[in-house]
């Protein structure tokens, strides 16, 4: 299972790229994946596989009217786990005692 990090988005569209971004977003939760949207990005859990059928597709609904995309992505691997998008973040806070702000 992979946690993988992407942020992506056009160029010279503008100061404002949500209606580019959101095109992503719809194909994101239509993906099945598990997945946190958060204000720079958006991280998806699945194999590696899925997740980078997600990023392709997303890349395919962007460049339709974007002649220029940039997309940055971070990729954890860790064999035989899964839930870490859940559990990440509750071992942090279980060691600080308190909730933290997430996405």
């Amino acid at each position: 299972m992979v946690l993988l990090e992407f942020s992506m988005f056009p160029i010279g569209k503008g100061e404002s790229v949500s209606r580019y971004v959101a095109r992503s977003l719809d194909i994101i939760d239509r993906s099945g994946l598990d997945y946190r949207l958060h204000a720079m990005g958006t991280v998806l859990e699945g194999d590696w596989d899925e997740c980078m059928a997600v990023v392709k597709a997303c890349y395919k609904a962007m460049r339709k009217d974007c002649g220029r995309v940039e997309c940055v992505i971070k990729i954890d691997y860790r064999k035989g786990r899964r839930g870490c998008l859940k559990t990440k973040v509750a071992r942090v806070e279980k060691r600080l005692g308190r909730k933290l702000k997430t996405a």
